[in-house]
């Protein structure tokens, strides 16, 4: 079992910048692929980026390419979100998950086992 516990979410400004952090407990970290997802209302839960295991590398979801980077530190048990550059649309409650399929092809909600409760962010314009 893995409980994960999301933190740093906020009210920001159009432009501004913002980290996410996602914190495990339980089973050993190092051995699970980290996303982080975000839902939007009245939207489907949505893929934003995702890490390997041991943090060497990394996927993203076209909409956050080159504004969006996830980088984890396993000694800590937390994996981090930095969004720069923040729109409006990415506006959501933004969720990390781990799970055991690989990075480059866990990119639905069903390649995790498991969940954070979400932290919201809101982009005003």
């Amino acid at each position: 079992q893995v409980q994960l516990v999301e933190s740093g979410g906020g009210l920001v400004q159009a432009g501004d910048s913002l980290r996410l952090s996602c914190t495990a407990f339980g089973r050993t970290f190092s051995n699970y692929v980290v996303g982080w997802f975000r839902q939007a209302p009245g939207k489907e839960r949505e893929f934003v980026i995702a890490i390997s295991e041991n943090g060497g590398s990394t996927s993203s979801a076209a909409s956050v390419l080159d504004r969006f980077t996830i980088s984890r530190d396993n000694a800590k048990n937390t994996v981090f979100l930095q969004m720069n550059s923040l729109k409006p649309e990415d506006t959501a409650a933004y969720y990390c998950a781990a799970g055991l399929k690989h990075y480059s092809r866990a990119y639905h909600t069903g390649d995790y086992d498991y969940w954070g409760q979400g932290t919201q962010v809101t982009v005003s314009s």
